[in-house]
């Protein structure tokens, strides 16, 4: 590969990390708002079976930019990524903190109440989503690897579903776990948004799937690689 071409490829890999970084952080500010993902009123568990967390949207984001880094540049480069994103979540509970410690001034649109109850679980959601998030990212990099290794770059579908399918029903049973243990939610709606959140991932996972494809694709024919081919940017 040409310096010309690894510096394209550096330039991608800072891109991608910066889109996953920015999913994760934004995933953990926005999780106390709650939806329907689909419009059937149907109860599973004493919840409605498609009532989620916003903060759900943008972690499947996260997996399909961990799986696309772990197919081109390898193991290491993705577990970088994991680690960065880690670094950056802590650092905007810092700012988030420091933030709700000083005082609005008398015509602050945004008075300490409102922010308070916008932003005031977010240190303990962060904490609970970092727990959960980095033992699933790590469970998604192992088992899309071996499966990667044991077909030997071949069914890329296959490793895609299965480490994600599995890494975010870890996180997910994690995260909520969590949650309700710090009492944020109730634990009667465990089971109900364990399943329904599940159940989103599952076909999110699923319908990225072609993306991937395609993300592999272009890489691949940009720089020229066979399969199972990664690029070393050193």
């Amino acid at each position: 590969m040409t310096q010309k071409d690894k510096l394209a490829a550096q330039r991608i890999y800072m891109l991608l990390g910066a889109l996953f970084i920015t999913s994760l952080v934004v995933s953990n500010l926005i999780f106390q708002k709650f939806f329907y993902w689909y419009p059937v009123d149907v109860e599973i568990f004493g919840s409605k079976l498609f009532e989620i967390s916003v903060g759900i949207l943008p972690y499947p984001i996260t997996f399909l930019i961990t799986d696309l880094i772990s197919e081109i540049y390898g193991k290491k480069r993705a577990n970088q990524v994991v680690v960065t994103g880690i670094f950056a979540s802590f650092f905007s509970l810092l700012i988030v903190s420091a933030s709700s410690l000083v005082q609005a001034t008398p015509w602050s649109p945004v008075d300490n109440d409102m922010f308070d109850t916008v932003f005031g679980n977010t240190i303990l959601a962060v904490l609970a989503s970092m727990m959960a998030y980095l033992f699933a990212q790590f469970v998604d990099i192992q088992i899309y690897h071996f499966w990667k290794q044991l077909t030997q770059g071949r069914h890329l579908w296959l490793r895609n579903n299965f480490s994600t399918w599995f890494s975010q029903f870890v996180d997910t049973f994690t995260v909520l776990g969590l949650l309700c243990l710090f009492e944020i939610i109730a634990w009667d709606r465990f089971l109900g948004l364990l399943f329904s959140g599940f159940l989103f991932k599952v076909l999110v996972a699923a319908a990225d799937t072609p993306f991937l494809y395609l993300g592999v694709f272009l890489f691949r024919k940009r720089f020229k690689l066979k399969v199972n081919e990664e690029i070393d940017l050193l």
